[in-house]
């Protein structure tokens, strides 16, 4: 589990093996965090569209109602590590092509602008410590 006082970071993109796609991040620093039981809803769909499709908005109630599980499975609760994180620094994406590519957006992250001292909460699994 990760302890309060940890530089942590959030990482998106980097993929490819010859033309690398650039890495974006979102670096900052544990305040709390905890094992907690989540209802896993089913995720929102947008018919006659796939992820990769996605508008902004779409994507966002998407990653809002993440985790979540595909409609023919049952909604269950499950407990999940989450971390409170307050953002110290980042790295975001404004191509229009990044726009349903992941949560770091144009200085957001989902929805929320992203500000030094900025306060987010996200899945543990998410987070890897910061390499110094």
């Amino acid at each position: 589990m990760l302890k309060a006082g940890q530089c942590v970071r959030y990482e998106e993109g980097g993929a490819g093996f010859i033309m690398t796609e650039p890495v974006f991040y979102l670096r900052g620093e544990v305040l709390a965090s905890a094992v907690e039981t989540r209802h896993l809803g089913h995720c929102p769909l947008v018919p006659g569209k796939n992820l990769d499709q996605y508008t902004r908005a779409e994507f966002i109630r998407h990653a809002r109602a993440y985790p979540c599980v595909s409609m023919d499975v049952a909604e269950r609760d499950e407990q999940m590590g989450i971390v409170r994180v307050r953002v110290l620094d980042w790295e975001t994406p404004y191509a229009k092509r990044a726009e349903n590519a992941g949560r770091l957006y144009r200085g957001h992250f989902i929805d929320q602008p992203l500000r030094q001292g900025t306060e987010i909460e996200m899945e543990a699994d998410l987070l890897e410590v910061c390499r110094h």
